[in-house]
């Protein structure tokens, strides 16, 4: 079987489930695990990812309201590769390339009798649920249910672990200009870790919010996890934060206890890795009980004089 990954979450399950070589191409964004690097790029980006966040978000408005794709699929590429799976997604079309795209793209393929699975995710459930999904259009279905097995077991060590702990509130904030807080699976992990959401719904979209929301809230940590950007490019994104002029003021940032995250790797990946997610949370709320060995990979602690 020839796969085509469209999605990086999808490019990790379909490793963890053991059928990494059976990949022949992924999209612009799949990296992980490294041997994909050296596949066919199937898809590419209507807009400059190295912008800032607000241009970002500007160009990425101004592609919707003309309701049309930020994403292109590549056909030429995929006709070469003749796959018989394709996995996508119809979560998000601002994150990867939609259903939509992929089914006009395949459409125009000589070899129109490919497969196409797409991937929904919201909750943890729904991650589960997809997992399941992949599996089984692998032909695998066992191979799913052990993946999942395994997660669930770590996932309920760490809830178990840290049940008892003393929650503190916690602001989870996804993209920086403008401000948006995390939402779908993130209040789940939140919870699990023992942490106390201040905004977004477990399940739901993650919503915008403005700085005088998170001034009323004023949680106890913030964590900055932007979709597609590592540490070191949300620090360099931080600005717009810091210069507000309450900034210094938020009880988080008087306490040092603001923290940025690889949320590029993690947290907006709806894979297996999303255990790890779970472990960097539990780090950052607790790190008297726990040490997973992910800061400086996985989060750092934001240092205002750097």
């Amino acid at each position: 079987m020839k796969i085509v990954s469209l999605i990086p979450s999808a490019t990790e399950i379909i490793a963890a489930l053991g059928f990494k070589s059976s990949l022949v191409g992924r999209s612009h964004e799949c990296d992980f695990p490294k041997v994909v690097n050296k596949l066919a790029i199937c898809t590419s980006p209507k807009i400059n990812p190295e912008k800032p966040s607000i241009k970002i978000h500007e160009d990425v408005t101004e592609l919707l309201k003309k309701a049309l794709s930020i994403y292109e699929v590549k056909v030429d590429i995929l006709e070469k590769l003749n796959p018989d799976l394709i996995i996508t997604q119809s979560q998000c079309d601002v994150c990867a390339v939609s259903l939509k795209d992929v089914e006009k793209a395949v459409c125009s393929l000589t070899n129109s009798h490919v497969e196409i699975v797409s991937l929904e995710p919201n909750s943890l459930s729904d991650i589960f649920e997809d997992i399941k999904k992949v599996a089984q259009a692998l032909k695998a279905p066992e191979k799913g249910d052990k993946l999942i097995g395994k997660m669930k077991s770590e996932i309920e060590k760490i809830k178990e672990k840290s049940k008892h702990l003393q929650q503190k509130s916690v602001a989870c904030i996804e993209w920086i200009e403008p401000l948006m807080a995390a939402g779908n699976w993130m209040p789940e992990l939140v919870s699990i870790a023992q942490g106390k959401n201040s905004f977004g719904i477990a399940g739901k979209h993650s919503p915008w919010i403005t700085f005088e929301d998170l001034k009323k809230a004023d949680p106890d940590m913030i964590v900055i996890l932007p979709c597609g950007f590592n540490i070191e490019r949300t620090e360099r994104e931080m600005y717009p934060l810091t210069s507000k002029e309450d900034w210094s003021h938020l009880k988080a940032v008087k306490s040092k206890n603001v923290f940025l995250t690889d949320g590029n790797q993690y947290f907006n990946r709806p894979g297996p890795r999303i255990v790890d997610s779970l472990k960097i949370l539990a780090e950052i709320f607790h790190p008297e009980v726990f040490n997973f060995n992910l800061q400086g990979k996985g989060w750092e602690k934001w240092d205002e004089t750097s």
